[in-house]
């Protein structure tokens, strides 16, 4: 008799975005003729920069010839996008991370889903709330949980609430979790963490030999140069931190997939009998296994990003976005929303009107203003009475959905 996962059936309801498309494609099929703004699930809208192109193309014609035609590639990811992801993402900020410490993936997604394979299930898991809900899916898909409680935790996860009141950073928790996922520029509160914040989660981590799971999948949107690109910017973190980076919204390959993770040669973990060992080790056998690597060409066109003309046009979407979030705060801001975040992110989070209910907001603005956003309750108990709006729209999309928005009654 073949049995399930029985851990599947404590998931709460659907994937969050899942279930908005599907509220979105029932109201379209029902309203034909109305025109549907999508701001909700952060897909971008700006094509890959020619410089992206034109490498990719190189690569696709590489396959087509009988000397250059690339087979299996190294799982790890090759060589020259190692290099130049250790080159210009950290050695140019003083940062010392070995090509050796990059893995070349699919997709953050993936990674911060799958990382928690090479982890026993005794660990706790520390999840802020709000936050991307992959963190908290795939740790029940672990079987690390109990069930889902009536106020939307689950037993077993230690939860981190980041709200108005602490600025949208949490506190560290008095109950240790073994391993701590946080996200930074933050999805979805837009919130972004100093120095002085991630150093204390460094030393805490020490202190308890913890782990941190540092989502850094947006640094590159931030603005702020006070503000850290990375968790290895603080003195230790290479010892107690796994850094995940994508390239899907830092240079639009959403559809194209790739990105990596960072497991520095010093990060140790425990076995049962407090022996040591090194997780990079661990994660190696686990993608070797799992994982036959990202495409040659895909990898060819991610490492066009780090040429200077790459870079420069790459900036440029940023840029675009970045004032599609200005746009955006404003507006919000005008028609009387309490806004945060859309200053070092591409999200905008927003406080309801009269305590209206995230999935509430979501009707009224699906059903009266044809835009879609994203319930605020669907990233975590703590998200309830916000929403979220993504900045990976086209511009004339923005100014017609804030101008519905003004209008929406």
């Amino acid at each position: 008799m073949a049995t399930i996962n029985e851990n599947y059936l404590k998931l709460q309801a659907g994937y969050l975005f899942p279930e908005i498309g599907r509220r979105v494609s029932e109201f379209i099929a029902a309203n034909p003729d109305k025109k549907v703004i999508k701001m909700g699930i952060g897909d971008v809208t700006q094509p890959l920069v020619p410089t992206v192109i034109k490498a990719f193309h190189e690569g696709v014609d590489e396959m087509a010839k009988a000397d250059s035609f690339k087979g299996y590639g190294p799982e790890q990811g090759y060589g020259f996008l190692r290099e130049a992801i250790a080159e210009h993402s950290y050695k140019a900020r003083g940062i010392d991370i070995s090509p050796d410490d990059i893995f070349i993936s699919d997709g953050s997604k993936c990674d911060t889903g799958n990382i928690q394979e090479i982890f026993g299930n005794e660990n706790k898991i520390g999840i802020c709330d709000p936050v991307y809900p992959v963190y908290a899916d795939t740790t029940v898909m672990s079987g690390k949980t109990g069930v889902c409680q009536l106020n939307g935790y689950y037993e077993g996860v230690i939860y981190m609430p980041c709200t108005e009141e602490n600025g949208f950073i949490p506190e560290l928790p008095t109950e240790i979790p073994d391993l701590i996922f946080l996200c930074y520029p933050n999805n979805p509160t837009g919130t972004v963490a100093t120095k002085e914040e991630l150093k204390k989660w460094v030393d805490y981590a020490k202190a308890n030999k913890s782990i941190i799971l540092y989502d850094a999948a947006y640094e590159a949107f931030i603005q702020d140069e006070e503000i850290p690109h990375s968790i290895y910017e603080i003195e230790g973190a290479k010892s107690v931190a796994i850094e995940f980076r994508s390239f899907s919204k830092t240079a639009g390959f959403t559809g194209t997939r790739c990105a990596y993770t960072v497991i520095p040669d010093e990060l140790l973990a425990y076995d049962s009998e407090g022996n040591t060992h090194k997780v990079k080790k661990l994660w190696n056998r686990r993608h070797s296994t799992k994982f036959n690597g990202v495409s040659y060409p895909v990898q060819k066109a991610a490492a066009a990003i780090y040429t200077e003309e790459g870079r420069k046009e790459n900036e440029e979407v940023i840029a675009y976005y970045m004032e599609n979030a200005r746009i955006m705060g404003k507006s919000l801001k005008d028609a009387g929303y309490k806004v945060f975040g859309g200053k070092n992110a591409p999200y905008i989070w927003v406080k309801t009107k009269n305590g209206m209910k995230s999935w509430d907001f979501f009707d009224k603005l699906l059903n009266e203003a044809n835009v879609v956003g994203t319930p605020g309750s669907g990233f975590g108990p703590s998200g309830e009475g916000y929403f979220r709006f993504s900045a990976f729209a086209d511009r004339e999309n923005v100014l017609e959905a804030m101008e519905r928005i003004k209008n929406l009654k």
